[in-house]
């Protein structure tokens, strides 16, 4: 296993440096000046301005002396100087980071709680009305946007119905109970195409698992349907499962920006959406490339436990 996930972490690396020219790249695809668009119209005219935050950004260096400066301070953790508020950009992403994976855990249990138990019931009874129920189920959560999901809720259980708190976080170190009733909301809303995506895995690995001819003989040892389900069938179902939930990573993180807008959650992605308004393009910079870090180690993670159920993977 030591061996497969040294593998695995220098198999990270193109992906990390290609993953750092691209965040290094969003200053340089802005049209025009990206020292003006900072500046924005009010300040365009301020030539000391201009020439100063031109140096600061290293603006008037050539672009690959700027690209091995700007990496070079990232490995040793320093993505710069917010432009909006003049703090550290790696300090205001670790104060917003446990707030996002907060909630994008919160979304991927509600997923997994409710996809992989009508996953299966779908699978073992195909055809049936609880089929049919599923990929009802599972359509409607693929084709319903987060924000209006979010909006709807909003209006339902806060504004109508008054059951649940409309915006907003607090940790739970503070008070757990609101916390919670704040989280309902958004996780759930995050959680839904989720939960559509792994439904139909789950059903669609577990039918063709359910053919194989292990599970025929199983059968004709005279075992329960449920312990043929649950010992035999249901493991190896799981791998492109868990391949799914790790390629899903990427999204949760993408739509909790447009949750956390929603909802008022203080979290990374609401972060890169101010950054972008306020046209803070350090802080946005910081932002691309933390996130993706973090997918890369949650298929990192994802690899790993495809590996610890089946060994043939790792031995490969």
């Amino acid at each position: 296993m030591r061996r497969f996930v040294i593998r695995r972490l220098l198999a990270m690396i193109p992906t990390i440096l290609a993953v750092s020219m691209i965040a290094f790249s969003i200053m340089l695809l802005l049209p025009g000046d990206p020292a003006l668009a900072i500046l924005g119209e009010q300040r365009a005219n301020d030539r000391q301005a201009y020439e100063a935050l031109r140096k600061d950004l290293g603006l008037d260096r050539p672009i690959h002396i700027q690209y091995l400066d700007w990496a070079g301070k990232a490995l040793r953790g320093n993505l710069g100087i917010s432009v909006r508020n003049g703090q550290p950009v790696m300090e205001g992403i670790l104060q917003r980071l446990p707030v996002t994976m907060m909630l994008t855990l919160c979304a991927m249990a509600i997923g997994l709680l409710v996809a992989l138990p009508v996953g299966i019931i779908s699978a073992v009874k195909p055809n049936s009305k609880l089929d049919v129920a599923g990929t009802l189920f599972a359509m409607s959560g693929v084709a319903i946007p987060d924000f209006w999901l979010g909006i709807v809720l909003i209006f339902l259980l806060a504004v109508t119905l008054r059951w649940l708190p409309p915006s907003g976080f607090v940790s739970p170190f503070e008070d757990a109970g609101t916390c919670l009733k704040l989280m309902i909301m958004p996780a759930f809303t995050l959680s839904t195409g989720l939960a559509a995506v792994i439904t139909r895995q789950t059903r669609s690995a577990l039918i063709e698992v359910m053919q194989q001819d292990y599970i025929v003989t199983a059968r004709a040892k005279g075992l329960h349907e449920l312990l043929v389900v649950e010992r035999h069938a249901l493991k190896n179902a799981l791998i492109p499962v868990l391949t799914v939930i790790g390629l899903q990573t990427g999204r949760l993180f993408g739509g909790a920006a447009v949750v956390e807008t929603i909802f008022s959650i203080p979290g990374v992605g609401r972060l890169a959406v101010d950054s972008i308004y306020y046209r803070d393009f350090p802080m946005v910079q910081g932002v691309v490339l933390v996130l993706a870090m973090a997918v890369l180690i949650a298929n990192l993670i994802t690899d790993v436990l495809y590996a610890g159920i089946d060994p043939r993977i790792r031995l490969a």
